[in-house]
């Protein structure tokens, strides 16, 4: 009876707690200042020259990472530790660029940049069509509103105007002065292809803005500068687009006899809500947008601890970091220190993640699944992360959580858990577990949650939570260096990371999420 008494009080205070699952000592005892310090000395070192994504150094920093999970026995994920992430930059070429436009015999030729530009998600083609004019170029049925009603752009080049209807009113049917999504080009460039327009022309709407030259996109071969702006890196996709260009105030003039018939058109749009398209009488245009596009790549690094459970082995948890940095300066002085060594950012979340592979390599088969990732190009935009959940290496439907690690080195005892407020059940789990470690938790307020990798997994409605002790001084300048880190702090917030996705992949539960 008293045996049965016992087991009952212990039942009742677990289950109070929250406390359901028992962290393997084993496991924790592998984290250690010393373990972090020697993975963090060695990938903010000069010699990796500030891991720029791509550079030779990076691909040295994955080798090395990928070499230390074969050691740890994690295993490769189809095949291989490395997802290949298709990187490129962009250029206009201006010499095979082309506008020009027919009405009946009389034809135009335009000038780049002085009368049009193109927008980067161009395609890099050229095509001719009859033009229509498509209002805003929006369908949005939620707003009962559709400038493509009743209207054929099919073979067709769709010219709209920017924004959306009463721009500058509190009270339109929109959402007042706040944009939409519907106003973005990238928003009435899919409408449009959606539809069969083989390209589109943008023009800025007259009415709520004076300057109507053609901006598009800052091309470096179009800056006064050229020769000396580099083309930024993006990633590379696939998608088929069509020729996307802005024009400018000729081709309105040309197509509209000036800008004031433009602005009726416009005003009538705004007045009535209901859509002012046409197709232009025996007029006709060529429109060529070519791109200089040279390839890259970088990796993500990936091994994966497969669980036990019949049922939830399929699942994974993601604990992820970005392991690239943003390299050195060009151009320097003799004996002036040039390399951006991101020893805080991102070093001491990068051997986080290595040593939580170590921890749970040694501690007893978890229920489900873990993947660690190491990304790069977090620093030229999350790129690594995009592409991973794009093309995922286990499908997203069976990831249950995402655990980040960025910047876990400085600024005293204290922490941010950022994305508390959008993943309450990860945040509770995270607050239980911390009463062993004794962090100072602080309110993030959530600023910096859209600033790192977990932001693309909870894109795609996967509970994901950020850890991160905050900005300094010494951020993205050659003040990153391994000396200023605390490797006491990293050990404890590792060890909490430790702490939350023991429970999460030992337990049969899923997490919601509350979109901002």
């Amino acid at each position: 009876m008293k045996k049965l008494l016992l087991f009952t009080v212990l039942f009742l205070v677990i289950a109070y707690t929250g406390f359901t699952q028992v962290v393997p000592e084993k496991g924790l005892s592998q984290i250690t200042s010393g373990y972090l310090k020697k993975q963090i000395d060695f990938l903010a070192s000069d010699s990796l020259k500030g891991r720029n994504t791509p550079s030779p150094e990076l691909d040295i920093a994955a080798s090395y990472i990928a070499n230390e999970f074969s050691k740890l026995g994690i295993k490769k994920v189809n095949g291989s530790y490395f997802q290949e992430v298709p990187l490129c930059t962009k250029n206009l070429d201006v010499d095979g660029c082309g506008l020009s436009i027919r009405r009946g015999s009389n034809s135009v030729s335009f000038k780049l940049k002085t009368d049009y530009t193109p927008f980067e998600n161009t395609a890099d083609a050229e095509i001719s069509g009859n033009i229509v004019f498509a209002g805003y170029g929006i369908t949005a049925p939620e707003y009962n509103y559709d400038d493509y009603k009743d209207l054929d752009v099919k073979g067709k080049i769709v010219l709209v105007m920017k924004h959306e209807p009463q721009e500058n009113d509190t009270c339109d049917v929109f959402e007042g002065k706040r944009d939409t999504h519907h106003s973005s080009i990238e928003s009435k460039l899919k409408n449009a292809m959606s539809r069969g327009a083989v390209a589109i022309m943008v023009v800025t709407d007259p009415l709520n803005h004076v300057t109507l030259n053609p901006q598009g996109y800052s091309w470096p071969s179009l800056s006064k500068f050229k020769g000396s702006i580099t083309p930024q890196i993006t990633l590379y996709t696939q998608e088929v687009s069509i020729p996307c260009i802005q024009v400018g105030e000729n081709v309105i003039n040309f197509l509209f006899g000036g800008v004031d018939s433009l602005k009726r058109i416009q005003n009538n749009i705004d007045t009535e809500l209901k859509p002012f398209s046409f197709e232009f009488s025996e007029v006709s245009s060529n429109v060529k947008t070519k791109l200089d596009i040279k390839h890259f790549t970088a990796k993500n690094v990936v091994g994966i601890i497969k669980g036990s459970d019949s049922k939830l082995k399929d699942e994974v948890l993601v604990i992820g970091a970005h392991y690239d940095h943003v390299g050195y300066k060009e151009n320097y002085k003799p004996g002036e220190d040039y390399i951006f060594n991101g020893a805080d950012d991102n070093a001491s979340g990068t051997a986080g993640v290595m040593a939580l592979a170590k921890a749970f390599s040694v501690s007893k088969k978890t229920k489900r699944s873990m993947l660690f990732i190491l990304f790069a190009g977090e620093e030229k935009g999350l790129y690594g992360s995009e592409y991973y959940t794009q093309k995922p290496l286990i499908p997203l439907t069976k990831t249950v959580a995402m655990l980040n690690l960025d910047m876990i080195s400085r600024n005293g005892d204290s922490l941010q858990i950022l994305g508390e407020k959008f993943n309450p059940e990860l945040n509770t789990i995270i607050k239980e577990e911390n009463n062993c470690v004794g962090l100072n938790i602080i309110d993030s307020g959530n600023e910096f949650f859209g600033a790192s990798d977990h932001a693309n997994f909870f894109k795609n409605n996967i509970s994901s939570i950020f850890f991160f002790t905050g900005t300094h001084s010494d951020y993205h300048t050659v003040r990153d260096n391994p000396d200023k880190v605390d490797h006491a702090k990293a050990e404890k917030i590792t060890k909490l990371v430790f702490r939350t996705a023991w429970r999460i992949v030992n337990e049969n539960k899923y997490y919601t999420i509350n979109k901002p």
